[in-house]
């Protein structure tokens, strides 16, 4: 189940092993849309750590980040990024992408 973070708790989140980090904002359909397919993988794939940041309530991270549209997926190994997505995204897209974490 995906963990919600926040600008206080992403860091110690993404911190160990592989991540799939959801930059998403409530009133973003595109971001409604990948929410069930982000589930289905975490679902599907046990290795996959999904994490949910919502901009609207830690925009502080987004920033951080440099998320300039949502839904934005970036993809950390051991707290570094190593790869993202901006847009919406198919599921063979976000599985390759997590792919290269590993």
């Amino acid at each position: 189940m995906a963990v919600r973070a926040s600008n206080d708790t992403f860091e110690s989140e993404i911190k160990d092993g592989a991540v799939l980090a959801d930059f998403y904002s409530d009133s973003c359909v595109p971001c409604k849309r990948m929410s069930p397919l982000l589930a289905e993988i975490e679902e599907e794939n046990p290795a996959v750590k999904v994490v949910k940041l919502n901009i609207n309530f830690d925009g502080e991270t987004a920033e951080k980040y440099n998320v300039t549209a949502v839904p934005t997926l970036i993809f950390f190994k051991d707290g570094n990024e190593v790869t993202r997505i901006t847009g919406a995204a198919k599921k063979q897209e976000i599985l390759d992408a997590f792919n290269k974490l590993n």
